[in-house]
């Protein structure tokens, strides 16, 4: 006979209570290095179906493709969109410690409109304020250079085991996942077409939009097109609200150098061009690959970035998307168990 002052109850919220103060702590002690692991789920999704038809259809070796997939992940992936972001920030604080050029424009458009509504401490301070903010949202220099190769080894040397060790893992999940067999298969479709639509079809998106803001910006004589283009690339993860955020100063920084035909050209190719080209790329990509509501997206990123910083951008639409197919589960779960029995549909009629 057991003496536990405990009841079985008591016993059972206790153990749920002990792993998630576990779990909490476990996750506040992998800090920074949390995005490496988050960062290998990422990669797992994508590349699977790139597994499933080597590994399982054409039987070549898993460790072979695994590493196949890391190496490729590697050089296509993470090394070039590292550069990317050192060059953007490396611009940024060019611009912060050498503001001429900037308060050039803004003097001009001050003679333009009559009103004087800054000065060069004012575009000083917001310039070190936007490089201090990309600082806590980029891996890559909130931690120095140990830290970031530490990150990257522990996203591959993740990836590899997820992969080698596939059928375990899924295994794994199904087994302790508090969720239904159908829940589950909806929470791995929302995975999929976030992960594809955010990671696969908004990176197309954003390369095809940053291409043709930078050619525009080049062709219409807009000073440093290449920097533009690449801070086109990031805000064309925002629907609707990224590009335009680029070209449209553009245009006005013409219109300010009197070139007036120029800003036109800009704003014209900007309206017909880089946003249609954007609206029919999200149709198409919506139709093959997954299609997620643009304010999900939107309030996703918004909220991903503040929490999980670059990474953000795929992680924060999926929490509303797992948001939302929870809620929907929730609904349909509760209504079958708060829906009493009907009596007089139950009883034959007289």
């Amino acid at each position: 006979m057991s003496d536990s002052i405990y009841s079985a109850r008591q016993q059972h919220i206790l153990l749920i209570s002990s792993l998630l103060v576990l779990a909490a702590l476990i996750l506040y002690g992998l800090g920074d290095t949390i995005t490496g692991f988050l960062g290998a789920g990422i990669l797992f999704v994508v590349f699977r179906p790139w597994f499933q038809a080597l590994v399982h259809r054409r039987k070549w070796h898993p460790q072979v493709v695994t590493i196949g997939l890391l190496v490729f992940a590697l050089v296509v992936i993470i090394l070039p969109f590292t550069a990317l972001t050192l060059l953007l920030v490396d611009r940024i604080r060019h611009y912060g410690q050498n503001t001429n050029q900037i308060m050039d424009v803004l003097h001009a458009f001050e003679r333009k409109t009559g009103y004087t509504f800054t000065n060069e401490q004012t575009v000083r301070a917001l310039l070190q304020q936007s490089v201090a903010w990309l600082s806590q949202r980029l891996p890559v220099l909130a931690s120095g250079l140990l830290q970031f190769v530490v990150i990257i080894g522990l996203m591959l040397f993740t990836l590899y085991f997820m992969y080698t060790q596939e059928r375990q893992l899924l295994q794994g999940l199904h087994r302790y996942l508090p969720f239904r067999e159908e829940t589950l298969g909806e929470l791995g479709e929302s995975l999929k077409n976030n992960v594809n639509a955010n990671v696969l079809g908004q990176a197309l998106i954003s390369l095809v939009q940053a291409v043709l803001t930078g050619l525009t910006l080049w062709i219409f004589q807009v000073p440093d097109a290449l920097f533009w283009g690449m801070v086109a690339f990031f805000l064309a993860f925002l629907p609707v609200l990224g590009t335009p955020l680029v070209w449209g100063p553009a245009a006005l920084f013409k219109f300010t150098q009197g070139d007036t035909g120029q800003g036109v050209g800009i704003l014209l190719v900007g309206l017909i061009v880089i946003m249609n080209v954007d609206n029919l790329l999200r149709i198409v990509l919506a139709r093959r690959i997954g299609d997620i509501h643009p304010l999900i997206t939107l309030a996703g990123v918004v909220l991903g970035v503040n929490i999980f910083g670059i990474l953000g951008l795929v992680l924060g639409p999926l929490l509303l998307s797992y948001f939302l197919v929870l809620m929907k589960v929730f609904e349909r779960e509760n209504r079958l168990h708060r829906a009493p029995l009907d009596p007089q549909a139950d009883s034959s009629p007289q």
